[in-house]
């Protein structure tokens, strides 16, 4: 069945191919479960083209209940395909099960939130003087382009495309070439929303960026929303200042976990390691940062070691890994080579992790979870978007000094606070130079409250109603009426 597999692009309501075939490749075991085909500049045109007309030329952008109609429907069809979607992840990104589920699963309350939003947005309408009414009217901003990972390719396509829709946007998605067959599954649920007009919704998939280069540039693409790297987002933006083209996106992160001494050790340690190892390491939230009070720090090295140890990493399909793959070898590689070189800047190594050098598992992009102690806060392996299971641990000895090490990153996406103490973690929270604060947990996101990162971590915000925010004109019309005509 894998290999029978046969990714496609999504544009104007049909399926679009190219003649030069790239493979998909399992990360568990190194083989090939099908075939896609790169996008080229010239398809990335052709789809703003149709979202451009199907913006103009339906009443998308002016039916609002058309609009929340399409996000009820899709959110029904993703849920009705929830099987599907989670058995491609598993096999084409790694994702063991639970987690491949945590992902699809949140796609549906997405869609109808915004269904929501789409019959409640609202302008204003005064009278600022006598017989003078002035109405401001929020607009859609006319074709969004969205430029989403790997990581987590579903949950972070709808994350921008869910608002853009309501706000009656058009959309042309730029996916990745690595989860090419979920691209095409998730394709397949918009095909069947048969209240969606063709080109509203258009998907090209690609592992290089000619057609990103064509969506960011082309003047009949407003809005840019990507999730991404930071890297990627300077950029983007870049680029996107030559026309004033609009950017907001979710960018890197750095996520602190800040431990005291006062914290329940047995509700922290499970969330911290999870917080590590979801999705391998490879998401912009990952817990990659402990930072312990030094009273605690013997006995957290000690429990957390051999819980990360006793991590079973292994495919998806064996019902019993903790942890599945990364996204492929190169990755792991990578990952290695900035452990290593930590290593020999001074790190001390409490758990080495990494690649299997032998063994059936050695086929795959598989990277045991590792824990290095550092003294040194600017050592890259604590400064750098890692991207990978790995967590760098160091001590602090008062809450100011927590809260400096904290925010010595260019990052500031999200950060996590454990204490029992009543007003510590609200007091550290209001100080943490991040988006998101968790108290006593970790990862926990709403569609109804935002999300997004102050510094390199972007700007704007995804989720709630501030999303549809970046996805909108605002247009103010002033009428005088002659007051005194009634009087003559």
């Amino acid at each position: 069945m894998a290999s029978q597999l046969r990714a496609r692009h999504w544009i104007g309501g049909e399926w679009v191919d190219a003649p030069d075939l790239a493979e998909s490749i399992d990360p568990a075991s190194g083989e090939t479960i099908g075939t896609y085909t790169e996008a080229s500049g010239a398809m990335a045109t052709r789809a703003i083209s149709v979202a451009r007309e199907a913006f103009n030329n339906t009443d998308w952008r002016e039916n609002r209940r058309l609009r929340a109609k399409a996000l009820n429907e899709m959110a029904d069809r993703f849920e009705a395909r929830t099987r599907d979607l989670v058995e491609i992840l598993m096999l084409e990104n790694g994702k063991v099960r639970a987690e491949a589920e945590f992902e699809v699963t949140m796609v549906p309350s997405k869609l109808r939130f915004y269904a929501a939003v789409a019959l409640t947005d609202y302008g204003r309408a005064m009278e600022t003087a006598p017989g003078r009414y002035t109405t401001t009217l929020r607009e859609p901003a006319g074709v969004a382009g969205i430029i989403a990972p790997w990581n987590s390719p579903v949950v972070l396509f709808i994350r921008s495309l869910a608002p853009a829709l309501a706000a009656g946007c058009t959309a042309v998605g730029k996916l990745p070439g690595f989860t090419a067959q979920t691209n095409t599954r998730m394709c397949e649920v918009f095909s069947e929303v048969a209240s969606l007009p063709a080109g509203v919704v258009n998907v090209f998939t690609e592992v290089h960026s000619a057609g990103a280069r064509v969506l960011v540039g082309s003047p009949d693409v407003p809005v840019i929303s990507l999730t991404g790297s930071s890297k990627t987002g300077r950029a983007i933006m870049a680029a996107c200042a030559a026309s004033m083209k609009r950017f907001g996106g979710e960018l890197g992160g750095k996520t602190p976990m800040l431990l005291f001494d006062d914290a329940d050790l047995d509700a922290a340690l499970p969330r911290i390691e999870k917080a590590l190892t979801v999705f391998a390491g490879q998401f912009c939230m990952t817990g990659s940062r402990l930072l312990v009070h030094r009273s605690i720090l013997d006995t957290v090295r000690e429990r957390l070691a051999a819980r990360l140890e006793a991590v079973k990493v292994g495919p998806a399909a064996d019902p019993s890994s903790d942890m599945g793959p990364m996204i492929n070898m190169a990755n792991v590689r990578r990952v290695d080579g900035m452990v290593e070189a930590a290593i020999a800047a001074g790190a001390a190594v409490i758990v080495r992790g990494g690649p299997f050098r032998d063994g059936p598992l050695a086929r795959g992009a598989f990277y045991r979870p590792a824990l290095l102690e550092i003294n040194d806060q600017a050592m890259p392996i604590a400064q750098e978007e890692v991207f990978g299971p790995v967590l760098v641990m160091q001590a602090f000895d008062s809450e100011e000094e927590a809260v400096a090490l904290a925010n010595q990153s260019e990052y500031g996406l999200a950060a996590s606070v454990w204490s029992a103490n009543v007003d510590r973690p609200q007091r550290i929270a209001r100080q943490l130079q991040a988006g998101t604060v968790w108290i006593n947990n970790w990862a926990v996101v709403y569609d109804e409250t935002e999300e997004g990162g102050y510094k390199q971590s972007g700007l704007g915000r995804l989720n709630g109603v501030s999303a549809v925010d970046d996805f909108v004109e605002y247009r103010t019309v002033i009428h005088e009426i002659d007051l005194g005509a009634t009087r003559r």
